[in-house]
């Protein structure tokens, strides 16, 4: 790691109207990231991690508290200056995928490269290059609809890595994926983690992923309730 941060959060809250009762999904949380971290957050369902994974990529903006992601402070931007900045800089895996159903899985990894404006010749090399590494580059031109729940997990995260962010974001990465398949993924999110220096914070429920990460934060009622270094498996 080089020291710097690339995620900072202070004082962090944020509430959610849950049928009409307010629910404290974030209560005060303080929380870095350094560069070149791997760091799973962790805790039971309602404990906040999802939250505080979409405060981080500007997707939820926080009550209070400031947010700050490669030393850009967060709360003060508008929608489209924090669309620019998860364009620029952050790769999302989602556990619903999100993938565009009338576009390849190919075109589908291409997508942000485009609204990047990397020429076409370079956004196809990288695309392909992309599945191949996840095992699926044979099934570059078929649509999600004719792919499997881990087919288009794979997909998403082709697309999410593509870009090389500085930043990388994923909940629950291992949906829908079996166990091979995940210690696969988990080598490769590794490898772009070691050797290209690629940030990665993961929102999870599977002790695989806690395993990979080099850090474990467990929340527990929107706090952090343990904060802990692993030992990585070779």
């Amino acid at each position: 790691m080089s020291g710097a941060i690339v995620v900072r959060c202070r004082g962090v809250t944020r509430t959610y109207q849950d049928d009409a009762v307010p629910v404290r999904a974030l209560r005060g949380v303080d929380f870095t990231v350094d560069k070149g971290d791997f760091v799973s957050l962790a805790g039971p369902s309602g404990s906040g991690k999802s939250t505080l994974l979409n405060v981080i990529g500007g997707l939820d903006r926080p009550d209070s508290g400031e947010v700050e992601v490669d030393g850009v402070q967060l709360n003060d931007l508008s929608e489209s200056e924090l669309s620019d900045l998860r364009l620029s800089k952050m790769g999302f895996v989602f556990q619903a995928y999100n993938l565009i159903p009338v576009l390849s899985a190919l075109e589908n990894v291409e997508f942000i490269m485009q609204l990047q404006g990397v020429e076409a010749v370079e956004r196809t090399e990288r695309a392909r290059a992309a599945l191949s590494a996840l095992g699926i580059g044979e099934l570059e031109h078929r649509r999600p609809g004719e792919l499997s729940g881990g087919q288009q997990q794979r997909v998403a995260v082709a697309r999410a890595i593509v870009t090389e962010p500085v930043l990388l974001l994923a909940d629950e990465p291992s949906a829908n994926l079996d166990s091979t398949t995940t210690t696969e993924l988990l080598k490769l999110l590794r490898t772009l983690n070691e050797t290209r220096g690629v940030t990665i914070v993961a929102a999870t429920h599977d002790p695989l992923v806690m395993g990979f990460a080099k850090r474990q934060v467990n929340l527990h009622d929107g706090m952090i309730a343990e904060d802990s270094a692993n030992a990585v498996p070779d």
